[in-house]
């Protein structure tokens, strides 16, 4: 076999084990519960007694609704402070803040 030969048969192989890489499905992100930073009725589910499951929230940014997000980002979503000045966060637990009335 030629050195041109062995080239091209080797340029093949790497060019069919990229292509088999890109054309697999990606894998998705991992996710988390943020508790705490969703919108009324925007939650995905579980928001605390006397709510049901998805878009039951009464009360933007409920502390015992949650939403999922990218593993890693709850605590970095930029939500309004609080009515008296106070940083609102998301968390990765049911928080007692901002519940319904």
């Amino acid at each position: 076999m030629s050195n041109t030969t062995k080239t091209l048969a080797v340029a093949g192989a790497v060019a069919a084990a990229l292509t088999a890489s890109l054309s697999a499905p990606a894998h998705a992100q991992a996710k988390e519960k943020c508790y705490g930073v969703s919108l009324a009725g925007k939650n995905d589910c579980a928001a605390g007694p006397g709510t049901t499951c998805a878009g039951t929230s009464t009360v933007d940014y409920q502390g015992n609704a949650w939403t999922l997000v990218d593993a890693g980002t709850c605590t970095e979503i930029e939500l309004p402070a609080m009515a008296d000045g106070t940083e609102r966060e998301g968390s990765l637990e049911a928080l007692e803040r901002d519940l319904p009335a």
